[in-house]
Parts: C-alpha cells; structure tokens; sequence
C-alpha cells in the first residue's frame, strides 16, 4: 500500500471580532479566514498502530506523543488501518495560524484516503474550534465558538506573514480581553479585486490584536514594521497571535517587503503568498 502525503496550509484570520461568552466560558467569535500557500506536511505511511514523528525547521518542542493533536485526531478514527505518521513542521508553534489545527485536519484527510472511508464528522469540537475549519481549507466566515462555517467568496490577497518567534498563550490573550461584547462582521460584499477586498477589511478588527500586544508587546514592534513596508495597504495580527500579516496589492510587491523585512529582522519567521483557497493544494495524494 503506497505511502499518503497531505499539506496542511496556514490559516490566516483577516478579522476577528468576540462577540460574547457562552455560560461554559467559550468565547463567541465572528471571523473571517483565507488559507495560505505555505504550511506544514504530513507523510503517513501504513503501519500496524498510530505512531508518530516530528521534524521540520519548526519541529523543535512539538510533542510527539498522545498530547498532539494529530494523534488525538487519529484517535477519533474507529479501529483500523494503522499510520507511521511524519509531520514536516514548518510554522512555528503557537502562533496563531492554525499550524495545530490545520495538521489534524491533514491527517484526517489523509488517514480517510489511506482506509478508503470518510472524513469524520464527530467529536472534531473536541479538537478545538479551529480543525473544523481547517478540515475545507478555503475562505470561510466562521461564527459561534468555530462550528459554524460559512463558505465565502474572496480574490486571491498577496500577503506577508511574519512571527518574533515569540509563543503567545491563547488563554492569556482572552483573560487581557477588556470587551467581550463586540459587534460581529458586516455582510460580505462582492469584491472586484484585492485592492477593493483590502479596503473593506480595513474597516473591520482583530479583537485579540490589544490584549496579545499586552501579553507579548513585541506584536506592536511586527505590526508597525509592517505598516512601514512599502506597497503595505494592511497590517494585522492573526488569530490570539503572534503572527502578523500584511496585504498588498500584488504578489511583486509582498516579495519586494519580505525581502525588506529578511534585511532588517533576520531572526523573524516569515513567508509570502496570495491568501485564499487551497482546497486542491491541500487534498491527500498517494505516492
């Protein structure tokens, strides 16, 4: 039986407004998210039980054990065909990209393909709100604490994403959260080009973007670089942080920036692309 390999692409929240907290203490979210061309990959390679390794110039630290989410998302699966699964990291951790989320969902995908059975659709809340939305990577409005995903129309955004390599706590961010209700996204228009997409994201937020910079100001520092760069139409955190992205008009001019930014802060993460869909990118191939 031939080896899977599966992407498992970053996602990028363009907006993220709170919009409440449930009585079990979730938060209420209202969230725009594309997907990028960059991310990490998976190899799964059939085995008699699930089993898996981490390497990858981000794989320092990332357990390899029960605790990742990749084998607990494996768990969810009925007793079958087993995986020696090899996760090639390439995002940093905690960075509020999805990187986690985003290779659950991969080895979903590639783990239904390797059985010849459907992706599962029980129990991924258990997984946190982020791997429904990863399991589709493609531009989606997502509401509630995550499940409720809308699919949305949006032109391919040339972006910048940058992280100080500095891991911020999602708990931290929303227990420094001052307002907890907060008015949700406005109806999405239709969009003519990027350009016309990016000045209607500039009205909205990140309402994590304040309460990230508290815990880890170095988040300030990334955002005003990147509002310095040139051809920069927008500058905002990702999701609970420490990522931050910048949009631009064209993909020339995100390279031009990123190449600035490299000159500048060598010891940064970063990586360029047009945000959107990529479903066909990330779907499981046999090799």
């Amino acid at each position: 039986m031939p080896a899977i390999e599966v992407f498992a692409p970053a996602k990028v929240n363009l907006a993220l407004h709170v919009t409440g907290r449930r009585a079990d203490g979730y938060h209420l979210l209202d969230s725009l998210v594309a997907f990028a061309p960059v991310g990490d990959r998976l190899r799964l390679d059939p085995a008699p039980a699930m089993a898996l390794r981490v390497t990858g110039p981000e794989g320092a630290g990332v357990p390899e054990g029960p605790e990742n989410l990749v084998l607990r998302a494996a768990a969810l699966l009925p007793a079958g065909q087993g995986a020696a699964i090899t996760l090639e990291k390439h995002l940093p951790p905690a960075s509020g990209i999805g990187g986690g989320s985003s290779d659950a969902a991969a080895a979903l995908r590639g783990l239904a393909l390797l059985r010849g059975s459907a992706v599962p659709g029980a129990g991924l809340e258990r997984l946190g709100a982020d791997v429904p939305m990863c399991l589709v990577p493609a531009p989606a409005r997502t509401q509630g604490i995550g499940e409720e995903l809308s699919p949305v129309s949006l032109p391919p955004l040339p972006a910048l994403l940058v992280n100080p390599r500095v891991e911020v706590p999602t708990p931290a961010v929303f227990r420094a959260l001052a307002c907890r209700e907060n008015p949700p996204l406005p109806d999405l228009p239709a969009f003519a080009d990027a350009p016309a997409c990016i000045d209607w994201l500039a009205q909205l937020r990140n309402d994590l973007q304040a309460p990230a910079i508290a815990t880890a100001p170095v988040i300030a520092e990334v955002l005003d670089l990147l509002a310095a760069l040139p051809g920069c139409r927008l500058a905002r955190m990702s999701g609970s942080g420490a990522t931050c992205f910048a949009l631009f008009a064209t993909h020339a001019e995100a390279e031009v920036a990123q190449a600035q930014l490299r000159a500048r802060r060598p010891d940064w993460w970063s990586a360029c692309g047009p945000l959107g869909d990529q479903t066909a990118a990330a779907a499981p191939r046999r090799l």
